[in-house]
């Protein structure tokens, strides 16, 4: 048998459960609302791009052993046109409002999903500081009971800015222009950053700007580019920071100039575009997490027993469906946009490819490890 068939085979053992799906155009989004949603957007240039709201299938929704399900596809709920590629949206928790971003980065724009129809509608725009024309902001959502949002291309842009009314709440007031690859909320008063450099920061901003911050990955870290997560379940590191050469550094956010482990993941290169690194901690089972923007698959690794510095790990499982399901070859497969954990279902992920492909996948854990 051919490596696909190898693997269509192989795959009946290795899902509790599988579902593609061909999306008009590729997504660099997977945005939960509640645990049966998630939005998906395209980012083509020179062209109108989606914004979807796609129910899950109905078999992924009921208990186990519940017989035939009539409903094994997504289900189009919502959908709108964006005039600008979609690098990034967030849902405000509790509000039918959507904020997305990507280039060029002079505006963030606001969507509203209505009530009365099927329809996502722009409602509003964000004007950006900055317009530096490659550079993108990045966003996060406040949720309280009045939403914010942070947003920043830059350290020094850094700012919040209350949804309903638009008047900036918090700024970094700082003039440190390292670029930023990804921010995180983590409370109602505290935040997390990730520069490109691989620089890590958590920020409360009840305070003036002084965050608790390592200044490079770690040591020995060989440059390009970084991404990071804050999560991680059970006792050990809870933030994670991944390098574009596959590198991966867990630290304790009560530490963070001294990386608790520091590994290299099983990766055969360095990642083709660093912009779609994500590296994402598994919400429902202990010291898991997931990689992906290397190649055409997401691997998924078991923490527990890692320490030290160097290391070479491999991973407990690894989703080839991106290549292989279509008839793929190694050296032709789509690259992975993004990927995310179920909410509540703890071997459940999403992922997306360039080649505009969806699946969802409950994998089994032959390692029984995490």
């Amino acid at each position: 048998m051919d490596p696909a068939e190898d693997w269509l085979v192989e795959s009946l053992r290795l899902y509790q459960d599988f579902h593609a799906f061909d999306l008009s155009g590729a997504t660099r989004v997977l945005e939960w609302i509640g645990d049966k949603g998630v939005f998906v957007a395209g980012y083509e240039s020179l062209k109108k791009n989606e914004i979807l709201h796609l129910i899950l299938p109905l078999r992924l929704s009921v208990k186990e052993n519940q017989g035939l399900c009539p409903e094994r596809d997504f289900k189009v709920c919502h959908g709108g046109f964006s005039d600008m590629p979609v690098f990034d949206l967030k849902h405000v928790p509790d509000t039918r409002l959507l904020v997305t971003t990507g280039l060029p980065g002079s505006y963030l724009h606001v969507w509203q999903v209505t009530e009365d129809s099927d329809v996502i509608q722009a409602v509003s725009t964000i004007a950006v500081q900055e317009k530096e024309g490659s550079l993108w902001p990045r966003v996060a959502i406040f949720s309280s009971m009045a939403p914010g949002v942070l947003h920043g291309v830059r350290l020094s842009s850094l700012k919040v800015m209350d949804l309903e009314s638009q008047k900036t709440t918090y700024t970094s007031g700082v003039s440190d222009s390292e670029e930023l690859s990804s921010l995180q909320v983590l409370d109602a008063d505290t935040f997390a950053f990730c520069c490109s450099s691989g620089r890590l920061g958590l920020v409360d901003i009840r305070q003036k700007w002084a965050p608790s911050e390592n200044v490079s990955p770690s040591p020995g870290a060989a440059g390009g580019r970084w991404c990071a997560e804050v999560g991680g379940r059970g006792p050990g590191p809870s933030i994670a920071s991944l390098g574009s050469d596959g590198q991966l550094c867990l630290l304790d956010p009560r530490n963070l100039c001294h990386p608790v482990s520091s590994v290299q993941c099983s990766v055969s290169a360095p990642s083709p575009d660093p912009e779609l690194l994500r590296v994402t901690w598994a919400p429902g089972l202990d010291s898991c997490l997931a990689i992906s923007g290397f190649d055409g698959t997401v691997q998924v690794y078991d923490a527990t027993s890692w320490d030290g510095v160097g290391n070479q790990v491999e991973p407990v499982f690894t989703h080839r469906g991106h290549i292989f399901l279509e008839g793929s070859q190694i050296d032709t497969a789509p690259l992975v946009t993004t990927h995310t954990w179920h909410p509540h279902k703890p071997r459940t992920l999403l992922s997306a490819a360039s080649d505009a492909s969806l699946h969802v996948w409950d994998w089994v854990d032959l390692h029984a490890a995490c």
